[in-house]
């Protein structure tokens, strides 16, 4: 019973960190789009001499407040990871099915 419940348990930590990392790998992706596509207005901005000094002001905070609404999803995702875990590891565990005790045939009345 010890190892089927260890069993139970490891496979409920494979699947929730699979998810986690699932979960973080896309974070992580979609946050190097979102930089690339948010540097766009700023290369170009940045060429002007005028706003050199601006635009790598403007790149910082931005890449910062970025990085924030990401770490603010990793750290949600890790949040709701350790969740998942203690619910599913405070699941009862189903009992083995038992096969039916047959029931005592009735013996047929002697006339």
């Amino acid at each position: 019973m010890a190892t089927t419940q260890r069993s139970a348990r490891a496979e409920v930590k494979r699947i929730t960190d699979l998810v986690k990392e699932t979960v973080d790998e896309g974070a992580n992706a979609a946050e190097e789009i979102h930089k690339k596509l948010a540097s766009f207005p700023l290369d170009v901005l940045e060429r002007l001499d005028a706003l050199e000094d601006v635009v790598k002001d403007v790149r910082k905070l931005q890449e910062q407040s970025i990085g924030a609404v990401y770490d603010l999803v990793r750290n949600i995702n890790r949040e709701v990871n350790r969740l998942a875990e203690e619910l599913l590891e405070k699941r009862p565990a189903r009992r083995p099915v038992r096969p039916r005790r047959k029931a005592p045939v009735p013996e047929a009345a002697e006339a």
